[in-house]
């Protein structure tokens, strides 16, 4: 029980101020000739099991996988770069870290 006059997190509040300081829960990018929407969690979002499958470091083409999942083939196939991608996916957590540094979750 807290004490009386505290006001307490709620959260619910505190996800909704890091989804809209960081865009959404979700990455979306385009990929070939007929841009194609592919799309992968937020890294700040992302499930942990995905995170440790794309922290073992085997490679752009093992983290490409991990990110697209059942994607990944299609990404391919419209002529994806497993490089380009990860460059995306560094550029975006590294992004995200100074956004999540200014965000400020208001007690409920």
């Amino acid at each position: 029980m807290s004490k009386p006059g505290k006001a307490r997190y709620r959260l619910e509040t505190v996800k909704r101020s890091f989804v809209d300081a960081l865009g959404g829960e979700d990455i979306e990018f385009e990929q070939g000739p007929d841009d194609k929407v592919f799309s992968f969690p937020h890294p700040v979002f992302m499930p942990d099991e995905m995170q440790k499958e794309i922290n073992k470091g085997e490679g752009d083409d093992a983290s490409a996988r991990a990110l697209l999942g059942d994607q990944y083939p299609d990404f391919i196939a419209a002529g994806g770069d497993v490089n380009a991608l990860a460059l995306l996916y560094v550029s975006i957590r590294n992004e995200a870290q100074d956004k999540v540094q200014r965000v400020r979750p208001t007690k409920g």
